[in-house]
């Protein structure tokens, strides 16, 4: 059966979502799978998505999302799902996430539209779309080129664009300082909103950001990924020696990249040679 997910507005033209059976299954009870809506971009455009010349609220003065205890929502958390030929599965909980890549952020063209929760999505509030999380839960985003942090609620599904590992609202977007370009390497962590409230352990602005390409206990295998990219032309990769729980981890590193154009661009060439598992990582 091919239908569309609920709050997967945001897939380009054509792209139906086929969900097995058992991810149907896991939706009984709640609201049916309705049809493919207008196609529309799930990232900005080279240069930024359009801006309201003149937002209703002051988007500086929103404050961040407050975590807070939450059940799972019954709509948007199958146990996996397809988009563009490629199966997401989603973690098994909504706590101990950390990753870093390129964020993009969606606005006006998704205003009130229903999300993957089926609430409708305020461009104004603090929230953010998410592949594989639980749904709902919060993160905390940090831009690694400038150092801004902020937290969000993630209530969405999205974005299914190259590396992009989160898509934020608008006013987070903003208080990122990512809104003209449309994209930034930022990390992001999930929140325990049960545990006692932390210091912000948000990362400063990177002085230097790589792309891994793997991780290895074996030294030798660590080298011969290194020679295929060497091979390839990528002579600023190296190897990182590092002690992980008192073992050896040979992380296969290139860089540094210089920004989001610099990263799409490197990292379409590695999948093209079969090197297609990277992460952004810092220095």
């Amino acid at each position: 059966m091919s239908a569309r997910f609920p709050g997967l507005r945001r897939v380009r033209a054509g792209c139906l979502l086929a969900l097995t059976a058992a991810a149907l299954a896991a939706c009984q009870g709640t609201a049916p799978l309705r049809p493919a809506a207008t196609p529309t971009r799930s990232i900005p455009p080279p240069g930024g998505a359009p801006v309201p010349a003149k937002p209703p609220v002051n988007v500086w003065a929103v404050p961040d999302a407050v975590p807070r205890v939450e059940p799972r929502s019954p709509y948007g958390n199958p146990p996996f799902y397809d988009v563009f030929g490629k199966r997401y599965t989603l973690l098994p909980k909504r706590t101990g996430y950390d990753e870093r890549g390129v964020a993009s952020w969606y606005g006006p063209g998704f205003y009130e539209e229903q999300t993957s929760t089926h609430e409708p999505y305020d461009m104004y509030a603090m929230t953010a779309a998410h592949k594989t999380l639980p749904l709902p839960c919060y993160v905390r985003v940090t831009n690694l080129q400038n150092g801004r942090s902020v937290v969000v609620r993630v209530n969405d599904r999205g974005p299914f664009v190259a590396h992009r590992i989160i898509d934020l609202s608008y006013t987070a977007a903003a208080k990122l300082g990512m809104l003209q370009k449309g994209t930034a390497m930022v990390e992001v962590r999930s929140i325990d909103p049960a545990a006692p409230a932390a210091p912000n352990p948000a990362s400063p602005a990177a002085a230097a950001l790589f792309i891994q390409t793997g991780a290895f206990a074996d030294a030798a295998n660590a080298d011969r990924l290194l020679r295929k990219l060497r091979d390839n032309g990528y002579g600023d990769a190296f190897v990182r020696d590092d002690l992980v729980g008192g073992r050896r981890l040979y992380r296969v590193r290139i860089g540094p990249v210089k920004g989001v154009e610099d990263y799409d661009r490197i990292t379409g060439a590695l999948a093209r040679i079969g090197v297609d598992d990277v992460h952004l990582a810092l220095n």
